[in-house]
């Protein structure tokens, strides 16, 4: 007759990937990189909105890494642009971790400046996992509707900026701007939100201005 046994797990599985991240948060700020994590759904405009951002940083020097699941459609973009840039394909895996971060870093040879993480299209496994990051960035789009705090509220929580992205596009679609602000104050009561259209530049002069103060901290 079989036994069965009850075994309480003592450790997070998360433990390993927190270590790790502390370790590059650490290296990170040794070199004088700010690190933000740049979060959102596939199609919100997240690799379009770090340009128009890039484009206003003056003389910070900018640094990317890529994450998709596959390809490197935008790594390619961008390196022509002249940003440096590296890919990170996860082949499968809804999220960056700590350990890739760190590689991709040292690869990179990042030195005093900001590192934007674009990370895997998704809104609730990359909400879970630390990578190294001083901040988190969420961007979300009026094209997604005004329920995405109440349906990803992780996400919106953890976030330590917001961004309301294709703003341009607000006449055409049905988005209860109270409705989204209530959700995301009721998670996050500090964080600030920027409407942003990277079509047509709104917004992204006070997004940078938001980095730069944090940079300074």
């Amino acid at each position: 007759m079989s036994e069965t046994k009850e075994v309480e797990v003592m450790q997070s599985v998360y433990d390993k990937n927190d270590e790790i991240a502390k370790q590059t948060n650490a290296r990170l700020t040794e070199k004088e990189i700010f690190a933000v994590n740049v979060m959102g759904s596939p199609g919100a405009g997240k690799t379009s909105s770090l340009v128009k951002i890039m484009e206003k940083l003056g003389d910070i020097t900018p640094y990317v890494i890529e994450g998709d699941i596959e390809a490197d459609i935008d790594t390619k973009a961008l390196q022509a642009l002249g940003i440096k840039t590296i890919q990170i394909n996860t082949n499968g895996a809804c999220h960056l971790d700590s350990p890739l971060i760190g590689e991709a870093a040292d690869a990179l040879d990042v030195q005093k400046g900001v590192l934007f993480i674009e990370n895997i299209g998704n809104l609730v496994c990359p909400a879970e996992f630390e990578i190294g990051e001083h901040v988190k960035m969420l961007i979300s789009t009026v094209t997604e509707g005004s329920d995405k705090p109440y349906k990803y509220p992780l996400a919106f929580e953890k976030a330590n900026i917001i961004l309301i992205n294709k703003w341009d596009l607000l006449p055409y679609v049905d988005f209860d701007e109270e409705y989204f602000m209530k959700g995301v104050r009721a998670l996050n009561p500090s964080a600030p939100v920027f409407k942003v259209s990277a079509k047509s530049d709104e917004g992204f002069e006070e997004v940078v201005s938001w980095i730069k103060e944090n940079l300074k901290q």
